[in-house]
């Protein structure tokens, strides 16, 4: 498994990123090839991280592409400037059994 993170900073509004972004990004990574899960998460004082997670590296590059555009054509009034992007393979995973 291969995992994406975009870290954005001094973002207007984390929650309305959010919920934009659920419909557009949402369905950018439902048509990406290799795509497993998708998180985003408010870390307060206008920090936004998303996680997305891939079947393997070429998925999730092609998808974060993608991904990256959207953000720029659609949240650019949110003032979300260029994200620090981490990307590696998966080392742990724990889950609940339930």
């Amino acid at each position: 498994m291969y995992m994406v993170l975009r870290k954005y900073t001094n973002v207007r509004s984390v929650a309305d990123a959010a919920r934009r972004a659920k419909s557009g990004i949402g369905q950018i990574l439902r048509e990406s090839h290799g795509f497993k899960s998708y998180y985003v998460l408010d870390g307060g004082e206008g920090v936004c991280v998303a996680v997305m997670t891939f079947e393997d590296r070429e998925s999730a590059i092609a998808a974060n592409k993608r991904v990256l555009e959207f953000v720029q054509a659609s949240l650019h009034d949110l003032h979300l400037g260029d994200p620090e992007i981490i990307t590696g393979d998966v080392l742990v995973m724990i889950k609940t059994d339930a």
